[in-house]
């Protein structure tokens, strides 16, 4: 029970309670035969590669840290880019008794939302999407992902020479198109005079394609590009060929490019994964729509310490992030 001792001790219970919770929790465990104590087995299904440094990955930390906090054993099954292959991997997981089942992509909430019915006692997480089929076992998991973007845009703004930025999007959906609205508001809060471009190119994985989009947004006169998702290492690349500064979002996105990566954006989701795994030692299913943004630590920004940021520009983007933290700034976008 340490584990739960533990949570309640962070909430500031009561001595009397904690002991009474205890007792309950006892009583619990004879009921089920599950002991706080024993492991949480989580899983995970991604749709690209564990070390994208980009969506997948950042889950793939926020479960690293995890593990520092709880017992968990965790299980990956990454680059699940067919979403019908993503399907067969979450109904294996559910099936093999797993206590958490993370769908880690919007993609596949058709899927989750036919699984997640035939597996009530399951906890099935998912997202970036605000829906949980109102269902129970299902939570959902979110990002104000245009918090991070309108300081990287801000940020943008100061550094650009040419007045030009280019952005390679890849799907115009949840937290992408937040991303993306943000940086474009970001960069008018500073200059809006500025360009800037967005090419979506509807894939999250063509690298390819990517690259053309970055290339094409330099031959049109931006110096500084910015993207998300996994096909971004295209983008990079192209970037660090001609010297275009780069701002990152989901992961730290440094080591694309030591000498052009400015700043990232970063997905922290132990924040949403801590309330679930709360509720799961708790025995409740409380499913629901749990949102990460700068207020609650589920984002936060990395900042390329081999990058010789201006020391105004870095001020003026502390500032915006303290304004967006305490609520004085908005960024605009519901």
């Amino acid at each position: 029970m340490t584990t739960l001792i533990r949570s309640l001790i962070r909430r500031s219970w009561p001595v009397g309670l904690v002991v009474l919770a205890l007792a309950v929790s006892a009583c619990a465990e004879e009921e089920t035969g599950r002991s706080a104590d024993d492991p949480i087995r989580i899983a995970m299904v991604g749709p690209s590669a564990s070390n994208d440094l980009a969506f997948t990955q950042s889950m793939v930390d926020s479960l690293n840290r995890l593990g520092q906090e709880y017992n968990i054993e965790v299980d990956i099954t990454d680059g699940t880019f067919v979403i019908e292959d993503a399907a067969v991997a979450i109904r294996g997981y559910a099936e093999d008794g797993f206590d958490i089942v993370l769908a880690h992509g919007s993609q596949f909430g058709g899927s989750l939302s036919e699984i997640a019915p035939d597996y009530p006692d399951t906890y099935f997480a998912w997202g970036t999407s605000r829906d949980t089929f109102g269902l129970s076992n299902v939570y959902s998991y979110s990002v104000k992902s245009d918090q991070g973007g309108y300081i990287n845009g801000a940020m943008a703004a100061h550094l650009t020479e040419s007045g030009t930025i280019g952005v390679v999007g890849p799907i115009e959906v949840g937290d992408i198109k937040a991303y993306i609205d943000g940086f474009v508001a970001g960069v008018a809060s500073v200059d809006s005079s500025i360009t800037v471009n967005v090419n979506y190119i509807d894939s999250f994985s063509d690298v390819a394609l990517a690259a053309e989009a970055a290339q094409a947004h330099i031959e049109a006169g931006a110096d500084v590009l910015t993207g998300v998702s996994q096909m971004t290492v295209g983008a990079t690349g192209v970037a660090r060929e001609h010297g275009v500064l780069w701002f990152g979002s989901q992961s730290d996105q440094t080591p694309l490019g030591e000498e052009i990566v400015v700043a990232s954006q970063i997905y922290n989701w132990d924040y949403q994964l801590g309330q679930i795994v709360e509720d799961l030692l708790a025995g409740e299913q409380n499913g629901r729509v749990i949102t990460a943004d700068f207020s609650n630590g589920g984002l936060t920004m990395a900042y390329n310490p081999n990058f010789a940021l201006d020391a105004d520009v870095r001020e003026a983007a502390d500032a915006v992030q303290a304004g967006i933290t305490d609520g004085s700034i908005s960024t605009g976008i519901e």
